[in-house]
């Protein structure tokens, strides 16, 4: 696939991306685009493996390595190199339902499984992929067709974050009919609210929501099931329910002054953000939640980056990040060989943002905190670090991070962000619903099933396997999809 030795003939190029001291300025997306004869360039650097690694969504060693949605990447770049974007999107929508959203907020999994990434920079795959999708937008090639004949049956769907989208998707395609319900304002889940407009434009996300309206899919929103509307409501009016509300249940921070004014779930603050700028249509910047403020974002992932950048663009004055393990190194390690998922040091667009104006790199590693110091009237004015250690237990052979003794320190902080990731679905849904649940409080399906354990209700997405990627969680709604169909029909040709 790709150009013969085009690998050797074109080094890697990525798109434009906007310079710190404009993109900060805005939450507008700031990743531009490659002209045409460059993306076919980009995708020429295929390099026919032989093993597409790429399109594997294996796990290896316990993580993922390639695509989760086995998009068919060597075929999908040799199309783009070759010219035929149309042929390109035709290729790409056979396994994949809303690239224009992967391609903005993946972490590439196909381009860490990449054999040219053995030695090379890997193939841009991840833009090759954005280039397809709003070329097809832009030619008025993307469709959400309508079914031709209806089955009858009726699936309700709880959560419109990617992996309900999927699987509505789906099912409203093979002829059920679909509901979506969606416990806040607007349709989205963690793809409206948990992910800043500038990694994702909501327009996105209200251009695809459309296609899938006019094909019939009905979404209600403003409707928290298991409060608003109980759950035999829908077992009595539905044959079939999907439970993909995501692990929503945020990790907390069990330390002295946890009640203080200022301390916040980034989730939260996140949600905060976006919905202030919609309902302004962008002319009102909430400025009020970060502005002149010491930043303190507990938690390295996704999250607590998108959290960096968000402060900043809201005249944050300091802005550090907390880490709790050790500085990953530079290069892979000999015990984590490609194509494993490389666990080397990465720098996110928050953190490069963060460099920028603060001259300094927000992370501070093995540390976490102890107390949160409040001020006569209950606002958060400090809190209180130590340094963390890796230490082996003698009994269990396990390794785990421990204080060091006399390592406290205490830091001006008026505002906290708790981005520890996530416990798990909600308990009021499992229980409403009257699903059992794992140890880690996900609902409960054979390993590679979606029911549960009871009649007619399916999990898909983070509230089966925990908090994950967006590329996962759109893998298991068009699974899932697959699993009620063919329950209702008896066959399935998804």
């Amino acid at each position: 696939m790709g150009k013969t030795g085009g690998f050797l003939e074109y080094p890697r190029v990525d798109g434009p991306v906007r310079a710190e001291a404009d993109r900060v300025k805005d939450f507008a997306e700031f990743h531009g685009s490659l002209p045409e004869s460059a993306q076919r360039e980009q995708a020429a650097r295929c390099m026919d493996c032989g093993i597409p690694f790429c399109q594997a969504g294996v796990m290896i060693s316990g993580m993922a390595s390639g695509c989760p949605l086995h998009n068919l990447v060597p075929e999908m770049n040799d199309l783009v190199y070759r010219g035929r974007p149309e042929e390109a999107y035709r290729r790409l929508s056979m396994t994949h339902s809303f690239p224009e959203f992967t391609s903005r907020v993946c972490p590439a999994l196909c381009e860490a499984a990449c054999t040219c990434g053995l030695h090379e920079l890997p193939v841009s795959t991840k833009e090759n992929e954005k280039a397809v999708i709003e070329y097809a937008f832009s030619h008025d090639l993307v469709k959400e067709p309508a079914p031709a004949v209806r089955t009858g049956k009726r699936v309700a769907i709880v959560g419109s974050g990617p992996s309900g989208l999927a699987a509505a998707q789906l099912l409203n395609r093979r002829g059920h009919e679909v509901t979506v319900y969606e416990r806040s304002d607007r349709v989205g889940g963690l793809l409206r609210y948990g992910i800043p407009n500038m990694k994702l434009d909501k327009s996105l996300i209200d251009r695809r929501v459309g296609l899938m309206e006019k094909a019939g899919v009905r979404f209600v929103v403003n409707t928290d099931v298991g409060k608003d509307l109980p759950a035999d409501d829908l077992l009595n009016e539905y044959d079939s329910v999907i439970l993909a509300c995501g692990a929503s249940n945020p990790r907390d921070i069990e330390v002295p002054g946890r009640d203080a004014e200022g301390v916040m779930f980034a989730v939260d603050f996140l949600s905060k953000v976006t919905k202030t700028l919609l309902d302004s249509d962008f002319k009102k910047v909430p400025y009020e939640l970060a502005k002149d403020k010491d930043v303190l974002v507990i938690g390295g992932g996704d999250t607590g980056n998108d959290c960096v950048g968000s402060c900043i663009r809201l005249g944050a004055k300091s802005v550090t990040q907390l880490e709790m393990m050790p500085e990953p190194s530079k290069s892979r390690a000999a015990s984590n060989p490609w194509p494993e998922w490389p666990r080397i040091l990465k720098v996110d667009y928050g953190q490069e943002e963060a460099i920028w104006k603060f001259g300094q790199d927000p992370r501070v590693y093995q540390t976490t905190v102890t107390e949160f110091i409040k001020d006569k009237k209950g606002n958060l004015k400090e809190a209180v670090l130590v340094s963390l250690e890796p230490r082996k237990d003698n009994k269990t052979g396990r390794m785990s991070m421990v204080r060091v003794e006399g390592s406290e320190r205490t830091v001006p902080a008026q505002l906290v962000l708790i981005a520890a990731g996530f416990l798990g679905s909600e308990k009021y849904v499992t229980e409403a619903f009257g699903v059992e649940t794992d140890g880690r409080s996900n609902v409960k399906t054979a390993p590679d099933g979606f029911a549960s354990s009871k009649s007619r209700v399916y999990a898909a997405g983070d509230i089966r396997r925990g908090q994950s990627l967006v590329v996962w969680a759109i893998a298991e709604g068009r699974r899932a999809a697959r699993a009620v169909d063919e329950a209702l029909m008896g066959y399935t040709n998804l």
